[in-house]
Order: structure tokens, then C-alpha cells, then sequence
């Protein structure tokens, strides 16, 4: 049965459909005609694209500009996108000589990370009881007590995963770097410095615990335990350990107040140096420019930016930890290992060339993947469903028609809950779902 289709859509294939605009930007959306895409989201996607205008009336305004004229190239939707605060959540936005920090939002690098675990379902079940007061305690009760110096704090923010874990002396004995980097979309975002969090790096002296880092955050975060109901791809799913019964744990987390302020902080400096007498844009969505002239303060908000996306990384991977430690102290010892970690907020910007992500996730092809573990089947692309609905783990294809991006799944609520599988085959394909 085909769902409703709303009328500003049109369907140029069986599982395509363009938004047609005033500007004439490129919109394409990877959906078939049973997927229910949400109405009340696409005038905030056409507001979206005004900002088309905003750019040229902004290279005018901008004393000695000379540069390119910035422009929105093209843009994807994807099959779950539904309304934001301004920005529909599920929006992949290409621009040329351009930056919009708003089309990433407040939880830079928010994102996914799933691990495999030598557990069984059987064993664990029998446990889950006690496995839910324990994990409670740890993640609610303050029971993870993760401790940190402010070298490792300050090493976390400017270099990542890579620089907290060559700091030494860490107190998570028994994990490596190799552990916690390999398999990573992105392991670092080097930032010059991390000044604009210096209260959090040393606001206790020596190593010391917070209510930060390892937390799961609020709105549609998680921490969830699952494991392999189904195989959809054997050859990929054997190459990632994806057996049926294989007990796996997933985390989807960001950066929390970090991202917050590192937004804020563009947009303190985007509304103090916009020009005189040019009026805002009715949108609200504010662009740097790629030019000379707002160098400085784009420099402050990309190292804010890198130190909130370098934090997000090392919360999900210490919200996998603390998953692992629970479920040592009820099931036994077992190994776990990374299968991916990906963001679905952030920018990723290759010379003047800047691709958005905002609640979208990357989903390259073998050429994406060239010369890593996945270039034989694809970027691993990780779909939760809403508490007690299917996970899936896909396959990326790198279709340039969505900007080799893929939905994030992680909306909360029912829209969450529906399969998203067969709603992006274009994109993806399917390797796993999990259940419990």
C-alpha cells in the first residue's frame, strides 16, 4: 500500500523523489512510495533553502569580498527526516565557499557506536534482571566514576581519542588504542586549543570524577543492550561477527553541553560581525563565509567545534566501557570489540567543498572505503529502531544522489519505529537486525 504523498514532492522513480524550489537547488529524497515521509517538515526544508539567497546578499554586503560566490550546490533528504528547530532533522546540505554551523546544530558529533561481545543471548537473558540494576547504577546512580587528569581532559578535547589514550597512566586498564580508534568513522579532530573549555579540563586539579563524561545525555540517547535476530547478508554479517545470538551493545550519544557552547559560540560571532543595514534572514540560519575576513572568528568556533567533536567520540567510547563493565560483573569476563562508531551531526569540508550532515549518517561505498577494513563491503551504516523495535546494521553504497549519506534512525518515538531497510536500498543495504 502506498502512503500519502505530500503534494510540494514529486516522485521522479520507485524510490525517488525531488523537492522542487524557488532557488533551483538539486533536492533529492531516497524513499519508495510506502514510506510516510512527514509533511510538516518540508516547509522548514524550503525555508532551509532561502538560504541560498541569504549567501549571495551576504557576498554583496561583505566589505572587500572578492571570493566565489558562495552557494547551496545540492541537498538530500532522507527517508526519516522529520521537522527540527529550523532545520529538518535528516538533512544533507552541500555548499560551495560556505559553512553553516546551524546545519550541524548544538550535539556536534552526535552519532553511533556498536560493539561485538563474545556473549551469547542465551547466557545473558537469564541475567537481564540483575543486568538492569547494575547498568542503572552505573550510568544513573553514580556508579562509573570515570576519573581524569587534566592532561587526559585537555589531550581528549584537542586530539581526540588517539591523544586521551597516549596520555598513560589511564585507569580503563586492559583496553589499547588500537581498540578504541580502529574502526572509527573519524578518531580525531585536531583543534589548536581547548581554551574555550579550560573550566572543564581543570576545574578539580588532579584526576577526578564529573557528571560529563559517560553520560548518556537526554532526548532519544541510549545505552541498550541486543543482540543478532536476524542475518540478512551472510557473507557481510560472518566478516563482522554478526552471528545470530551474538550479544552486541549500542550507544548513541554527542557531545552535550560542549556542543552546545561550541555552537553558540558561531553564533555569537556570526551575529556581531554580520553587516551593517543587510537585515537577517527571515530563516535564522546564519553562514560563514570561506574568506579572509571571517578567518578569526571561524577559527574559534572549528576549534571549539573539534573539541566538542573530539569529546563526543571519547563519551561514546567510555559509554561502551561502562556497557562492558557491566556486563562483566553479571555474565563473566567476555571480550567485546568496535565494529563502528559514526557521527550523523557534523560538517566534513574538502577545500572550499563542505558537506552538512544533520541527523543523517555517512554511508560510503568501496571507493569511500578504499583501503580500510570495510572497502570490501561498504561503510557500516548503524539504524537503531525505538526501545523494543529492530536495530539494523547496513551496508553504504556511496550513492552520489544522497551525498553517500544514509537515514540516522534515532528519532525517538514512533517514527523510530518503523522499518527503514527497504526505504533506503538505494543508499544501503541490509547486513543485520537485532532483537530483545
Amino acid at each position: 500500500m502506498s502512503a500519502r504523498q505530500d503534494h510540494r514532492l514529486a516522485r521522479t522513480g520507485e524510490h525517488w523523489l525531488t523537492l522542487p524550489n524557488p532557488r533551483g537547488v538539486p533536492v533529492e529524497i531516497c524513499a519508495g512510495g510506502d514510506v510516510p515521509l512527514e509533511p510538516a517538515a518540508v516547509p522548514e526544508a524550503l525555508a532551509l533553502l532561502e538560504t541560498a539567497e541569504t549567501l549571495e546578499r551576504l557576498a554583496e554586503a561583505t566589505p572587500g569580498y572578492g571570493g566565489p560566490a558562495p552557494r547551496i550546490t545540492r541537498a538530500a533528504l532522507t527517508p526519516d527526516f522529520h521537522k527540527g528547530a529550523g532545520i529538518p532533522i535528516g538533512t544533507v546540505l552541500e555548499t560551495e565557499h560556505a559553512l553553516l554551523p546551524q546545519a550541524v546544530g548544538n550535539d556536534v558529533n552526535c552519532g553511533m557506536r556498536l560493539e561485538v561481545t563474545t556473549l551469547r543471548a542465551d547466557r545473558v537473558r537469564a541475567r537481564l534482571d540483575a543486568l538492569e540494576r547494575r547498568l542503572r547504577h552505573l550510568f544513573f546512580e553514580g556508579g562509573r566514576r570515570i576519573a581524569l587528569t587534566p592532561v587526559q581532559r585537555e589531550a581528549l578535547l584537542r586530539d581526540g581519542l588517539p591523544g586521551l589514550l597516549l596520555t598513560g597512566g589511564t585507569p580503563w586498564r586492559g583496553v589499547s588504542a588500537d581498540d578504541a580508534v580502529d574502526r572509527m568513522h573519524a578518531s580525531g579532530f585536531p583543534a589548536a586549543t581547548a581554551d574555550a573549555f579550560a573550566d572543564w579540563i581543570g576545574s578539580a586539579g588532579g584526576a577526578s570524577h564529573d557528571s560529563v563524561i559517560g553520560g548518556i545525555g537526554g532526548g532519544n540517547h541510549f545505552a541498550e543492550l541486543q543482540y543478532v535476530a536476524a542475518v540478512h547478508d551472510p557473507a557481510a554479517a560472518h566478516a563482522w561477527g554478526l552471528m545470530p545470538g551474538t550479544v552486541v551493545t549500542m550507544v548513541h550519544s554527542g557531545s552535550l553541553s560542549l556542543g552546545h557552547q561550541a555552537n553558540a559560540t558561531a553564533l555569537d560571532a556570526l551575529r556581531a560581525g554580520w553587516p551593517a543595514g543587510l537585515p537577517r534572514p527571515r530563516n535564522g540560519v546564519l553562514p560563514f563565509l570561506l574568506d579572509e575576513r571571517s578567518e578569526p572568528a571561524r577559527r574559534r568556533y572549528l576549534d571549539a567545534f573539534g573539541n566538542a567533536a573530539n569529546f563526543a567520540a571519547g563519551n561514546r567510547y567510555f559509554l561502551s566501557l561502562t556497557m562492558r563493565a557491566g556486563l562483566a560483573a553479571e555474565c563473566g569476563d567476555a571480550a567485546a570489540r568496535l565494529l563502528y562508531d559514526a557521527p550523523h551531526n557534523l560538517f566534513w569540508r574538502d577545500g572550499d567543498r563542505v558537506v552538512h550532515r544533520k541527523g543523517a549518517t555517512p554511508a560510503g561505498g568501496h571507493a569511500e572505503m578504499a583501503g580500510g577494513p570495510y572497502a570490501m563491503w561498504g561503510e557500516p551504516v548503524i539504524v537503531p529502531g525505538s526501545m523494543g523495535a529492530s536495530s539494523f546494521v547496513l551496508r553504504g553504497r556511496g550513492n552520489p544522489r544522497t551525498l553517500a549519506s544514509a537515514c540516522h534512525g534515532a528519532a525517538g518515538g514512533s517514527r523510530a519505529a518503523r522499518p527503514r531497510g527497504a526505504a533506503t536500498r538505494n543508499s544501503t543495504r541490509s547486513c543485520a537486525s537485532s532483537g530483545w
